[in-house]
């Protein structure tokens, strides 16, 4: 049986005696992380264990070593430390019950495809800096002690002396050798992470096509692995590094002009990591082919009239639709057995609760209200359409595009309660906390924005952008030159 309840701490002195003396070896550092991993998934009675090494920007983690845990769960792109368990980050030892349900989880549905049901994981920390992860996943629901915690933090403690001792003897061989660029690898296979970030690209083209991807809100990696393609014996003679990395798409991108002779090379190259690495996607690009390549992937090509005015993309429509699919699973949760109905206020929050309902997996009604406004500055609310059905002992959920002051939202939710529903919760796609003025408890909560003026699916400006299939930040100098300082509206473009 791979994985117990409980071990009763009898396995720890014998792992930790295994993984001090693996660690003193001359295996490889890859070779080395995985037998730890299996060390300590075992003795914890867990199905899997993972080492996760951050990367110089403090951002992505990357596996260096694994144990019981399958190649498409740890293909699934590198983590975001700061939306993958981000207490971790910040020394704490964190468990999770269910990663199939819980938002600190990056990957919730690959987690429940996978059979990863509880999570428990441990910094690493080297001379007061977090330079790493350890987390010990199982397949069954596990709740666990406090000797479990200390074993776990032990195994970091040693693993971080290891990356260190890594470290040093890197460095030692790099000064050893001061007429080679590079380090030729000295062992089959092995893909090691390099920099994720650059100061400098090495030629504009790859800077462009950073800069594309930074408009379609497209994560990338520059660099983050090299293939071995070729070998004298055991020494590597020939070695591929694709220029980028999309974790999201889980795709590697190698850019290049239209010389042909580059091309004959970069084919030839492409065709040999191909046959080594079967499992790996990987495209050749040129310019012409940036656009192509996105919008077969969703991000499509916005016409430049239609996003005229927008700065920045903030949230792609491919992590708009991912976010609401994983609130609409909790919904579907929550309401389980209950009789729930959706009611929203057009027009914003059209696209938002739309899509929300194709997702809830229980039966539910909808009914839509219509508000106007008066008054001035003060903006007065006035309900101009009343609910269509009757609420009363129903189980309601307010559907709101975005909220900010809180001061709409406040009314509508004090003049349903007068219908005396079962329960009346919040769920909002944006929440413009920095401008909240009057204290509501939201229930679900899409993503948290920055205090700017935002645009696109549903939400709008002056009645444009509403149909962008991303959400964008509108320029400030469209408001600064169209709008008069003693007179512009509350910014956001909502009237709360």
């Amino acid at each position: 049986m791979k994985e117990r309840l409980s071990n009763n701490g009898n396995g720890y002195y014998p792992a930790l005696s295994h993984i001090a003396k693996v660690s003193n070896s001359e295996l490889s550092l890859r070779r080395i992380c995985n037998s730890i991993a299996k060390s300590t998934a075992r003795a914890l009675g867990a199905g899997g264990c993972r080492i996760l090494l951050l990367d110089s920007r403090k951002k992505y983690l990357s596996t260096i070593g694994a144990f019981g845990l399958s190649d498409f769960y740890l293909r699934k792109g590198l983590l975001d430390g700061h939306k993958s368990l981000p207490d971790i980050l910040e020394g704490k030892v964190v468990f999770v019950p269910d990663a199939t349900n819980d938002e600190r989880v990056q990957h919730n549905q690959i987690a429940e495809a996978q059979r990863v049901c509880s999570i428990l994981g441990a910094p690493i920390e080297d001379k007061g800096e977090i330079i790493g992860e350890i987390r010990v996943y199982t397949h069954e629901p596990r709740d666990f002690q406090d000797r479990d915690r200390e074993f776990l933090v032990s195994v970091t403690d040693m693993s971080a002396v290891l990356l260190e001792r890594q470290r040093l003897q890197q460095l030692l061989v790099k000064n050893n050798q001061p007429n080679k660029k590079t380090l030729v690898p000295s062992s089959p296979p092995k893909l090691t992470v390099s920099t994720l970030r650059p100061a400098e690209f090495a030629h504009p083209s790859e800077e462009e096509f950073a800069n594309i991807l930074n408009f379609y809100c497209v994560e990338w990696l520059y660099e983050p692995r090299s293939f071995p393609l070729n070998w004298d014996n055991d020494r590597v003679t020939e070695m591929f590094t694709p220029d980028f990395y999309l974790p999201e798409l889980n795709i590697y991108i190698e850019l290049t002009t239209l010389k042909q002779s580059l091309m004959t090379v970069k084919h030839r190259k492409l065709r040999k990591l191909k046959e080594l690495y079967p499992n790996i996607n990987i495209k050749l690009l040129t310019k012409k082919d940036i656009v192509t390549l996105l919008a077969s992937h969703g991000y499509n090509p916005v016409i430049e009239t239609k996003a005229e005015g927008v700065a920045q993309i903030l949230y792609s429509h491919s992590q708009l639709q991912r976010r609401i699919r994983t609130l609409a699973k909790r919904i579907s949760n929550d309401y389980a057995g209950q009789q729930l109905v959706l009611v929203g206020i057009p027009k914003g929050v059209i696209c938002f609760i739309s899509d929300l309902m194709q997702h809830i997996s229980i039966p539910l009604n909808l009914d839509i209200m219509a508000i106007s406004y008066y008054g001035g500055e003060g903006q007065v609310a006035k309900i101009t359409k009343d609910l269509d059905g009757i609420i009363a002992g129903r189980h309601v959920l307010m559907v709101e595009d975005i909220i900010d002051t809180g001061i709409t939202l406040n009314y509508v939710l004090n003049y349903l309660r007068v219908h005396n529903p079962a329960s009346l919760r919040v769920c909002t796609l944006f929440d413009k906390r920095t401008r909240r003025l009057v204290d509501i408890p939201l229930d679900y909560i899409g993503f948290e924005v920055p205090d700017k003026f935002i645009v696109g699916y549903g939400l709008d400006y002056k009645g444009k952008y509403r149909n962008l299939p991303f959400v964008g930040v509108l320029r400030p100098e469209l408001i600064r030159n169209e709008i008069p300082a003693t007179s512009a509206p509350d910014i956001n473009n909502r009237p709360e």
